[in-house]
């Protein structure tokens, strides 16, 4: 964003004292826009989030590492290094390692969220001084977005001494509705990243990554890309997201459906499921987690639900209906437990990814909605309201320790 006004100012002076030559009508067509996501960035609740957390240093670093790349090669260490380096200041931030910099809370998921699009609006309009490619500028997004979500930082120790836990979170969403909005399930994401947490069954490993909230990303098989490589070697998986107000749920069973709800884009989908070898696609997939033993213990002040409900089109019908108990034979989805957004998808995807490996008997694994993240009493009106309360930070520190003790339920029954 910087770089882009500076070089737009730079060519203004030039234009008005004539020693420029004018620029093609080709290079003018070419240079990219920045998303609606990115576009959120110039409100000032994100840069108060930034400035309020020292990551409104992270954009304007990068910026000037990205200038002096003068080859592709050179841009693309650029973009790795600093990437994961957001990633670790992150964690870092949220476990208590390092500078708070600044007064918002250290478990507070937000500055990794718009620190990352001030990130990936610079390589998305930067014009460098050499020639770059439509498909290498999209690979420097990608490695961006790769590196900058934990997805390359994965890292568990050999030998058989510790449990191997994998769990994904969310950016926040719904921006539009209020842009103050955090997700509890990307900040467990970084408070759980690279911790042991204490089992009856001896210490268990978490290791962390965290998704966008874009239909397009997931069409692209970012999931399985991201996942793949680990499901083998762990021996269990939790996908969580934010769901109900006032609730956790372990939902039962996850369906094939897209319902079109708008994303961080403002992109709305209705479709199946797009996913490899359509052909051999199940309607619903379900969870291998203990979910018995999760409902029934304490956990945390907020109740945990099995959640058994879905639509579907029975077989040989025509209209969606809910069934309380589960889908029935031959059905058609329309939406599992936890709806048809991109939570339900996310917990689709890598359960039939653990089904096609072969592992549904033997890995534990599913999707976990947190409660809503809710502002304290009277800091609910987004125009009005402040980007954070003490009732804002408890409550979603309550979440995080929830979701860590049905981690240490989750591994103990399920082995």
């Amino acid at each position: 964003m910087i770089s882009l006004r500076v070089r737009i100012g730079i060519l203004g002076l030039v234009l008005l004292t004539g020693s420029a030559a004018p620029a093609s009508p080709a290079a003018a067509a070419a240079a990219p826009s920045p998303t609606v996501e990115e576009q959120r960035l110039d409100q000032a609740v994100p840069r108060e989030i930034l400035e309020r957390s020292g990551f409104d240093a992270v954009p304007l670093r990068f910026t000037r590492a990205l200038g002096t790349a003068r080859s592709y090669a050179e841009a693309r260490k650029i973009v790795v290094r600093q990437g994961s380096a957001l990633w670790k200041r992150a964690v870092d931030r949220a476990q208590g390692r390092g500078p708070t910099g600044g007064d918002l809370s250290r478990d507070d998921d937000r500055p990794l969220y718009w620190a990352r699009l001030g990130m990936t609006r610079e390589v998305r309009t930067w014009e460098p001084s050499f020639d770059l490619s439509e498909a290498q500028r999209s690979a420097l997004l990608a490695e961006l977005e790769r590196t900058s979500r934990g997805q390359t930082a994965v890292r568990y120790p050999g030998g058989d001494r510790l449990k191997r836990i994998l769990v994904t979170g969310f950016d926040p969403f719904t921006l539009d509705r209020d842009i103050r909005i955090s997700n509890p399930s990307g900040a467990s994401a970084l408070a759980l990243d690279g911790t042991v947490i204490e089992t009856a069954e001896g210490p268990a490993r978490v290791e962390t990554v965290v998704f966008p909230v874009r239909w397009q990303d997931f069409t692209d098989q970012t999931v399985e890309r991201a996942l793949r490589p680990y499901l083998k070697k762990v021996d269990l998986f939790t996908t969580v997201s934010q769901g109900r107000v006032g609730r956790f749920d372990v939902e039962r069973t996850n369906g094939a459906w897209r319902g079109g709800f708008p994303d961080n884009d403002n992109v709305g989908v209705t479709e199946v499921v797009p996913v490899a070898d359509p052909a051999s696609q199940p309607q619903w997939t379900s969870t291998t987690l203990p979910y018995k033993a999760i409902v029934d213990a304490d956990t945390g002040r907020f109740p945990v639900y099995d959640n058994t409900s879905v639509t579907e089109i029975p077989a040989g019908g025509t209209v969606p209906v809910v069934r309380a108990d589960g889908p029935s034979a031959g059905s058609t989805a329309r939406a599992g437990g936890g709806g048809n957004y991109l939570s339900n998808e996310i917990a689709y995807r890598v359960t039939l990814l653990r089904d096609r490996l072969g592992l549904h008997d033997v890995l534990p694994g599913g999707h976990v909605h947190t409660p809503v993240l809710e502002f304290g009493a009277g800091n609910t009106d987004p125009a009005t309201g402040t980007v954070t309360d003490p009732g804002f930070v408890r409550n979603r520190l309550d979440i995080i320790a929830q979701v860590r003790a049905i981690l240490v339920v989750a591994v103990e029954k399920a082995t």
